[in-house]
């Protein structure tokens, strides 16, 4: 990769993926057209919901994009939390690479591997993974692939590793991939108890779909398993910039020296987390 800004680490990310046989397409608007589920996309997937249920094909069984979201209520909501934290925002973009029964587990592990390690230059020293409690398969796939030790791969139960549409539909375990950014930073690791901190952040989430939830108490194989993953761009901008913070990136910078110009009070100097709220505010306003 040439260069560490938010347009270079999305070129690169979409670039990495289209040279892996994946159609590039654009990203979908905020407001979904036919999906009355949502007020907002709030994810990758949304504009593939159709696909992946099997209710629409595609000319392409791969795929990449970056996606522009908002979360600002419902299941998916960071709203409270934006300013107060280093990696919560209301709009921010996702980049993810989605399989509609093309490849499964094996190759997402692969590509998304080679991705941070190799085309993002991350220390694999520094990374660790969870996967859901009984997912055997990616759990040896990840121990194979990666080379980590066991001890950096995590078994975590409930929701935060098993993703699901709905009260039925595709469903499936999830794998994540997080960053350390060191000891000087407070949090522990994915599982213990302070992994809210901000030393252990997420950069990149894995979801294999493939079950169907049929009913509440009725989940069968899928005919053909799908991927859909999804990486906060502003997060891993951070990592990739030398900052646990997402604001400290290129892009809030710029925003937030405009703020601090025009309102003549400088950040910190409040002691509130005003210039970040209105800078996240602003992106989220513009693109609505």
């Amino acid at each position: 990769m040439h260069g560490n800004s938010v347009n270079e680490i999305r070129t690169a990310f979409l670039e990495f993926f289209r040279k892996e046989g994946h159609e590039i397409v654009p990203s979908s608007p905020l407001v979904p057209r036919n999906d009355p589920t949502l007020m907002f996309t709030n994810s990758g997937m949304v504009q593939f919901k159709n696909v992946f249920q099997g209710l629409e094909t595609r000319p392409y069984s791969r795929a990449t994009t970056a996606q522009k979201c908002v979360r600002a209520g419902g299941k998916h909501n960071d709203l409270d939390n934006v300013g107060y934290t280093a990696r919560h925002h209301t709009f921010f973009e996702m980049l993810g690479n989605f399989s509609f029964g093309d490849y499964f587990k094996d190759v997402a592990i692969e590509l998304a591997w080679r991705m941070v390690t190799q085309e993002f230059g991350l220390d694999p020293a520094r990374l660790m993974v969870t996967v859901y409690i009984d997912d055997d398969e990616a759990f040896n796939l990840w121990k194979r692939i990666s080379g980590l030790p066991e001890e950096k791969i995590v078994r975590i139960a409930g929701s935060d590793n098993f993703w699901s549409m709905g009260d039925t539909g595709p469903c499936g375990p999830c794998s994540e991939i997080f960053f350390d950014h060191g000891e000087h930073i407070p949090g522990g690791p994915p599982g213990s108890p302070d992994e809210d901190g901000d030393r252990f952040v997420e950069i990149w989430n894995l979801v294999f779909m493939q079950y169907d939830q049929v009913t509440p108490d009725e989940r069968v194989e899928l005919p053909k398993p799908s991927i859909d993953t999804g990486m906060g761009l502003e997060r891993i901008a951070a990592v990739l910039q030398g900052t646990h913070d997402n604001y400290e990136i290129d892009l809030f910078r710029t925003l937030i020296g405009a703020i601090e110009d025009l309102s003549g009070v400088r950040q910190g100097d409040t002691g509130a987390p005003s210039h970040r709220v209105i800078a996240d505010h602003l992106r989220a306003t513009a693109f609505l």
